[in-house]
C-alpha cells in the first residue's frame, strides 16, 4: 500500500558530509591517507564524559560511558602525528579546507560568517582520541533550486573526520581505532527540514553532491562522503539516521523510517486496545537457567555451560505484536534486541513470537518458560542468556522499550544499513555537547578572501553542459551523464589524449563504470590515475577499447596493481600486424567456401569471426584493413 507522504506530515532534513582533497589534514600538516599496513603506533584510552560549564552530562556521552570499553588505537608516522594522538596541540586551521568549504557555501548563495570560532563537540564512542570533534561553522542562511522547489541551506561547516573502527575484541570491551582517518577535512551541509518525500531527499541530496563534485576539491569512493538524514513525523517522532553512504539508497531509508514509525504507532494503538499501558510492564525478571539445564540449543548451551544465567520477563499484552514487522526483515523484537545488545551488552534476546525451534528450543522448554514467568495466551516472554549482570542490564532496557511503546515513539539517533533498514545507535544528544575549543584562535574571513574565492568560482552546471557538448561532440545524454559523474576531471584529461574518442571515454566512464558498480564490482579501488593510464593505452594502441570493462574490473579487484600486471594476467597483449596476419590467413582458409558463394558480401562472416578470436587483444581497425588487403583479388 502506498504511503501518501503529505498526509502523514513527513519532514526531512539532511545533513551532507564528504571529504575534502586538499592534499592534509584540518589541523596538522599529515596527508590525508589510509594505510593498510601493521601499525607502527598503538596506544590505550578510555573516554569518559564530563560535565559542562553548566553542570550538564550530554546523555549520548554518558551512553556510550555506560559501555565501559577501552580504545586500542592503531596509527603510522606517515599518516598520524601528535595531534592526532592528543599530545600536542592543533595546528592552525587548513586554510585550503576553508576556501573549498566557502566555494561551495557560495555556490550555494549562503552569507560567510566574519569569524570563525573552533568548537567541541563531545564524542567518546571511540572514534576520536580527545572525546570530542571539532568543527566549526562558516556559512549560514543560503538556497539552492531542486527542479521548480527552492531548498534552504542551513548551515556550511568545516570539520574534521573520525578515526576509523577496524575490530571489536574481549566480547565488545575493547574496540580499535585507526587514527589515519581522524582530522581529514569534511564540509558538512544541512538542509533545512522542508523535504517532504523520500525521492525529494534523493533529489536534494543528489543536487548538493553535483555541487561539492563541481568543486574539484572533494575526494570520492566507498567511506569519503556519509549522509545524515533527520526524519520527523506529527504523530511520531524526530529520529536521526547517520551513515548513509549510498546516495541511491536515501529514499530507501526514509521509506522504511517512515514504516517503522508508522508501524510502531499501530502497535502503541493496539496497546491500548489492550488496555496495556506503561504500569503494566513490570522488571520481574525470572531465573529459568534450571528449564534449559538438558537444552540442545547451541546459543542457551554455551551460555548455561559456563555457570550463566537465563533470566526472563513476562511483557503483558505483547503476545503477536514483537513479532511484527515494522519494515522489511525488522520487527519490533528486533527493536528491543538493539537496546538489549546496547545496554546489556548480550549477543541478542529470544522471545516467544519467533519460531524458537529455529534455535533448538523445544515446545516443552517454552511451555515450561511461560509458566515460569506467570504469561497467559496475551503475553510475550523474552529471554536472555548470559552472565548476571548482563542479562539484567538487557532485560531492563527491554522493558524500558517495551514501556515507551505504549507512550511514544522514541526520539533517537539510528545508524544505517545497507539494505536500507536502521537499527539504534545511542540516545539523541543533548544541548550540553558542543562547547568552545581553546587550542585554536579565532580566524577571520575578510572581504579580501571572499571575493578570491568569489572569482575563481567554478563553472556553472549549465554553462558546463553547453560546453561539454560542443567542445567534444558530445549528445546531451552523455553531457549530462558526466555532469553528474565523478569522472569529469578524468574525462576532461583523457579527451586530450590522441586516438582516443571523447563518446567512448564519456560512455565508458558513465554507464559502463555505473554497470559495473551495479556488479558489487569495487570500482572505487581504482584511482583517477589508474583509468586516465587505460585510456593512455588505448591511444597508444597497447589495449583495445574493448578490452577496457574487463581490464578495469581486474584493477578493481587487485588494488594498487598496475596497468602492465593486469594486461598481462589476462592474456591482452595487443596483436602486431605480424601476429594477426597468419590469424586472418587460417581464418580465410577455413572458410573458402563460404568466399566462393557470397564473394565480397562475405566480408562480414569473416571478420565478425576474427574479431571473435581476436576481440580486447588487436585494433578492429587494423584487423579490417588485413582482411580486405587478403580478400582483394591478384
Amino acid at each position: 500500500m502506498a504511503i501518501d507522504y503529505a498526509k502523514i506530515g513527513l519532514k526531512c532534513g539532511l545533513e551532507i558530509h564528504q571529504q575534502l582533497n586538499v592534499g592534509s589534514k584540518l589541523f596538522c600538516s599529515c596527508p590525508a591517507e589510509l594505510f593498510k599496513d601493521t601499525p607502527e603506533i598503538t596506544f590505550l584510552r578510555r573516554l569518559r564524559p564530563t560535565q559542562s560549564e553548566l553542570g550538564q552530562v550530554d546523555p549520548a556521552a554518558y551512553f556510550e560511558f555506560q559501555k565501559g570499553v577501552k580504545i586500542i588505537y592503531e596509527g603510522n608516522y606517515k599518516s598520524s602525528c601528535l595531534v592526532d594522538m592528543d599530545e600536542e596541540p592543533p595546528h592552525p586551521i587548513n586554510l585550503e579546507a576553508l576556501k573549498v568549504v566557502l566555494t561551495a557555501s557560495l555556490m550555494m548563495n549562503m552569507q560567510p560568517i566574519d569569524e570563525v570560532h573552533v568548537m567541541r563537540k563531545t564524542v567518546i564512542d571511540g572514534s576520536n582520541t580527545t572525546g570530542f570533534q571539532r568543527t566549526t561553522i562558516i556559512a549560514l542562511d543560503g538556497w539552492i533550486k531542486v527542479g521548480d522547489k527552492v531548498i534552504p541551506m542551513q548551515a556550511a561547516s568545516l570539520e574534521e573526520d573520525a578515526a576509523r573502527k577496524t575490530g571489536i575484541q574481549d566480547e565488545g570491551k575493547t574496540l580499535r581505532y585507526r587514527i589515519d582517518r581522524l582530522g581529514i577535512p569534511l564540509i558538512e551541509l544541512a538542509t533545512a527540514p522542508v523535504i517532504y518525500s523520500p525521492q525529494e531527499a534523493q533529489e536534494v541530496a543528489f543536487a548538493i553532491g553535483r555541487i561539492l563534485r563541481d568543486t574539484q576539491k572533494v575526494m570520492r569512493g566507498l567511506g569519503t562522503i556519509r549522509q545524515d538524514l533527520n526524519v520527523s513525523l506529527p504523530n511520531g517522532a524526530l529520529v536521526e539516521i547517520k551513515g548513509v553512504q549510498a546516495l541511491e539508497l536515501i529514499s530507501t531509508v526514509v521509506d522504511y523510517e517512515i514504516q517503522r514509525q508508522l508501524n510502531l504507532i499501530a502497535i502503541r494503538e493496539d496497546l491500548a486496545k489492550r488496555g496495556i499501558t506503561s504500569a503494566s510492564l513490570k522488571a520481574d525478571f525470572v531465573d529459568v537457567s534450571g528449564i534449559f539445564q538438558a537444552t540442545k540449543s547451541k546459543v542457551i548451551r554455551k551460555a548455561v555451560d559456563r555457570k550463566h544465567k537465563v533470566l526472563a520477563v513476562k511483557l503483558s499484552g505483547f503476545n503477536g505484536l514483537t513479532g511484527r514487522e515494522l519494515m522489511p526483515n525488522f520487527r519490533l523484537g528486533s527493536e528491543l534486541s538493539d537496546y538489549a545488545k546496547f545496554w546489556g551488552r548480550v549477543g541478542g534476546i529470544f522471545h516467544t513470537d519467533e519460531v524458537l525451534a529455529n534455535y533448538g528450543i523445544t515446545a516443552e522448554e517454552v511451555k515450561a518458560l511461560r509458566e515460569a514467568v506467570g504469561a497467559s495466551e496475551s503475553d510475550a516472554v523474552v529471554f536472555v542468556a548470559d552472565t548476571a549482570e548482563n542479562t539484567s542490564d538487557a532485560l531492563k532496557a527491554v522493558v524500558e522499550r517495551a514501556q515507551v511503546a505504549c507512550t511514544i515513539i522514541p526520539q533517537e539517533t539510528r545508524t544505517a544499513k545497507d539494505d536500507g533498514t536502521t537499527r539504534f545507535m545511542r540516545p539523541r544528544p543533548g544541548a550540553a555537547r558542543m562547547y568552545p575549543e581553546t587550542d585554536i584562535p579565532p580566524q577571520p574571513i575578510t572581504a579580501a578572501l571572499i571575493e578570491e574565492v568569489r572569482t575563481n568560482l567554478p563553472e556553472p552546471a549549465e554553462k558546463k553542459l553547453a560546453r561539454l557538448i560542443k567542445q567534444y561532440t558530445l549528445n546531451e545524454k552523455l553531457a549530462k551523464q558526466l555532469i553528474d559523474s565523478e569522472y569529469l576531471p578524468v574525462f576532461e584529461e583523457a579527451a586530450k589524449l590522441k586516438g582516443v574518442q571523447a563518446s567512448t571515454t564519456a560512455a565508458f566512464l558513465t554507464e559502463t563504470v555505473k554497470a559495473l558498480k551495479r556488479d558489487s564490482i569495487p570500482v572505487e579501488n581504482v584511482t583517477d590515475e589508474q583509468t586516465l593510464s587505460l585510456f593512455k593505452a588505448v591511444g597508444a594502441g597497447e589495449l583495445a577499447k574493448e578490452a577496457l570493462p574487463d581490464v578495469f574490473c581486474w584493477l578493481a579487484k587487485n588494488e594498487g596493481k598496475p596497468l602492465q600486471d593486469a594486461i598481462a594476467v589476462l592474456g591482452l597483449k595487443m596483436f602486431t600486424e605480424a601476429d594477426l596476419v597468419p590469424v586472418i590467413d587460417r581464418i580465410i582458409a577455413s572458410n573458402k567456401a563460404q568466399i566462393e558463394k557470397f564473394g565480397k558480401n562475405a566480408f562480414g562472416m569473416l571478420m565478425g569471426a576474427a574479431m571473435k578470436e581476436v576481440r580486447g587483444k588487436a585494433n578492429p581497425e587494423l584487423v579490417s584493413k588485413l582482411l580486405r588487403h587478403k580478400l582483394r583479388p591478384p
